[in-house]
């Protein structure tokens, strides 16, 4: 990764970490409070209970006549009983209290009850208990336990699912990269000609064929990685749809391109009937031109290229290095490029398929490794 897609990595990770731990935080503080509150209502009836029970015992004991001694075996819950005349007669208490109460202080849950009636002499019922606090230390303990694993689990999730948000960008930082790569080669390539061609002429002060035909073919090239990069680049607006001469614009971008077969030593064989149709003259000597330009690149030297305009059907033939069945459908997406053989950076098709579903015209492709490609245009 570069720079600028590290730091789109990493700011999308933490903004995911920070607001999925804020989120974690905030939901286990709810759930915290929520169970802190339900225990606290669990605690105050337990001791109540437990008073109410023990009351009933000393009631039920006085009303029958016989003295009552509370047998509680439960070590977490301590149970004192204060007579009438503030004297601890049962347990083990440090205080003498004054009235009904509950509390809770240093952790310890304090119900004082007055339920007895003073029944056997018996004015309060103390129970007291520690569960409370136990019980919130052992659900502190769970939260931050889940709380940890949750949040490991959320940063490794958060890591791959940044690694996929990051795909589709590295592939087009890729795609840019490769683009700015490749345009620079191909306009190398024309610039350099023509300062070559041009350099020769001034040594030789005298132009012949040879050079004017080079500057031609750079200057074409120039002009048509222009045309391209403008077209895929800038949101034109359809204008001038008339009815066009199909054989002659195809005549004349066969002409176009003569001087770049014939640097290869390539036949353009072209048979045309008389055609007309409904579309923009510039985007359709576009997409003559991206295919024919295309069958150029990819043909061997000393080859043919077949083109014909029969029945409303465009058809350009080449006998070069042909592609694989399992690619052709990928060979119209932008900046596709399924070889090195020729220059180019993958926008030709995209521009004939862009034009074609403008138009609505079917493109139909047929090619054989090494025995070459025939593309059909049905108008």
């Amino acid at each position: 990764m570069n720079n600028l897609e590290k730091n789109s990595f990493y700011s999308f990770l933490a903004l995911y970490i920070i607001s999925s731990v804020a989120f974690i935080l905030l939901s286990f503080y709810w759930y915290y409070n929520a169970q802190k509150t339900s225990l606290q209502s669990n605690t105050y009836y337990k001791l109540q209970h437990i008073a109410d029970t023990i009351s009933k015992k000393i009631i039920q004991a006085h009303m029958q006549g016989y003295s009552y001694t509370p047998k509680f075996k439960d070590q977490d819950i301590k149970v004192s009983l204060v007579n009438t005349k503030d004297k601890v007669v049962y347990g083990d208490l440090d205080f003498i209290p004054s009235k009904e109460d509950y509390y809770t202080k240093k952790g310890v849950n304090t119900l004082i009850s007055n339920s007895p009636q003073e029944h056997l002499d018996i004015k309060y019922v103390v129970v007291q208990s520690q569960i409370l606090r136990q019980e919130l230390q052992s659900l502190i303990y769970e939260i931050f336990t889940i709380g940890i694993i949750s949040i490991v689990i959320m940063i490794i999730l958060a890591y791959f699912l940044s690694k996929l948000f990051m795909k589709p960008i590295h592939q087009k930082i890729s795609q840019i990269e490769s683009f700015v790569h490749d345009t620079t080669h191909e306009l190398n390539t024309p610039i350099t000609a023509l300062k070559m061609s041009v350099s020769r002429a001034l040594k030789k002060q005298s132009y012949d064929e040879k050079i004017l035909k080079n500057i031609s073919i750079s200057t074409k090239q120039l002009f048509d990685i222009y045309s391209a990069l403008t077209y895929l680049s800038f949101e034109s607006k359809t204008k001038n749809i008339e009815l066009v001469d199909v054989c002659n614009t195809l005549k004349n971008s066969v002409e176009y391109y003569k001087e770049l077969a014939q640097s290869k030593n390539i036949e353009l064989d072209l048979e045309c009937e008389e055609f007309s149709f409904k579309i923009e003259q510039t985007k359709l000597t576009m997409l003559f031109g991206n295919l024919i330009n295309n069958s150029i690149k990819y043909s061997h030297p000393n080859s043919k290229i077949e083109i014909s305009l029969k029945d409303g059907i465009l058809k350009v033939k080449d006998y070069g290095i042909g592609i694989q069945n399992s690619k052709l459908e990928q060979i119209f997406q932008r900046f596709n490029r399924e070889t090195t053989y020729a220059g180019g950076f993958g926008i030709g098709l995209s521009i004939v398929d862009k034009v074609a579903k403008e138009y609505k015209l079917e493109i139909k492709v047929y090619s054989k490794i090494d025995e070459g490609s025939s593309f059909l245009v049905y108008f």
